[in-house]
């Protein structure tokens, strides 16, 4: 009985052990709001919708200390639509990585962001969600066609350490795993960050077969940010390029902290250039405050109008119809909670 005892106490003292050399998180964020759309002459649109403030999500990460200032993690999370229920991501799509990490930096590996798309959602006021997001303008058919606009599949990554003084930056690639199977991408990306002042610049080219041709797509995006302390400005010039035809887009916004929440506003323009493109343009305007209940939960309401100029037919999400040379507008109010 003495030795039971003995061998449980032995047991419970490298199960300790164990569980404070790695950890094991669940997490996920689940976002609601109640969304009006109206696209041109199209009847107007009552939705009960998602990601407004931040994407659904329910993942699992986790991080082991192998010693020697070395660390191995996992990352697996996948998207979720709590309006129905439907576990629509659970095949990890959102992000699925392994990595060791050092003092020399990370080696991430598996499906991830790109370096190039990152930029576009950090110094985006909305963070590139709900009815006034960026990605409203900058992510048109140019960029889903290449299907790594936002996150590539079998991606080597590498990130810098976060000790060099402000400096930081990443590189990816990845390979299409054959002639058939899709894109082969490289991205990079590499910024300084200082007290109230970031700035960044990213670039990224994917080989991508349309049909039974190649095409190459480009995507570049400088911006920055200042904290002026009683509000914090946001900027940023990105293109996208493919072959004859190419998008340029601005935007120019702001979050202002104001008690317990944050006004945010976006001016955002899209000029399109090419393959009977030329005069496509368009602008948005979006606004929104969020009021913070607590560090987990907040409330939200935005409000976006977008104006189509020529063949241009960008949209608010959720909206119905087309809107070709006309406008697309919506607003949302809602809630998110993470945890």
């Amino acid at each position: 009985m003495k030795k039971s005892l003995l061998a449980l106490a032995v047991l419970g003292a490298f199960a300790g052990v164990a569980s404070a050399q790695s950890s094991v998180t669940l997490f996920g964020i689940v976002d609601l709001n109640a969304r009006n759309t109206k696209n041109g002459d199209n009847e107007a649109l009552n939705t009960l919708s998602q990601d407004g403030n931040a994407s659904s999500r329910l993942g699992v990460r986790g991080v082991e200390d192998l010693g020697g200032g070395l660390s191995a993690g996992f990352w697996l999370e996948g998207a979720i639509n709590p309006d129905t229920g439907t576990p629509a991501g659970q095949t990890w799509q959102r992000r699925s990585t392994v990595s060791l990490l050092g003092g020399w930096g990370e080696l991430r590996l598996g499906r991830d962001y790109t370096p190039s798309f990152w930029n576009t959602t950090i110094f985006d006021p909305f963070g590139t969600n709900g009815v006034g997001a960026y990605t409203n303008l900058g992510l048109n058919t140019l960029g889903t066609n290449a299907g790594t606009y936002v996150r590539a599949n079998n991606s080597i990554g590498y990130f810098l350490p976060s000790n060099l003084g402000g400096l930081y930056g990443q590189a990816q690639v990845s390979a299409a795993e054959g002639p058939t199977n899709g894109n082969k991408q490289f991205s990079g990306r590499i910024g300084y960050a200082a007290g109230p002042f970031n700035i960044a610049v990213s670039h990224g080219s994917t080989e991508a077969l349309q049909g039974a041709a190649e095409v190459k797509y480009k995507h570049s995006n400088v911006a920055g940010s200042w904290n002026f302390g009683f509000m914090r400005l946001m900027a940023q010039y990105d293109m996208l390029d493919a072959g004859p035809r190419e998008q340029t887009t601005y935007l120019i916004g702001t979050v202002v902290p104001l008690g317990q929440g944050e006004f945010k506003f976006a001016y955002t323009k899209a000029d399109q250039e090419g393959a009977g493109f030329d005069g496509a343009d368009a602008d948005q305007i979006a606004v929104g405050y969020v009021y913070n209940l607590s560090k987990r939960t907040a409330m939200y309401g935005h409000l976006a109008r977008i104006k189509n100029k020529g063949a241009a037919n960008f949209l608010v999400p959720g909206g119905a119809g087309a809107a070709t040379g006309d406008t697309s507008r919506g607003v949302e109010v809602g809630v998110r909670h993470s945890f």
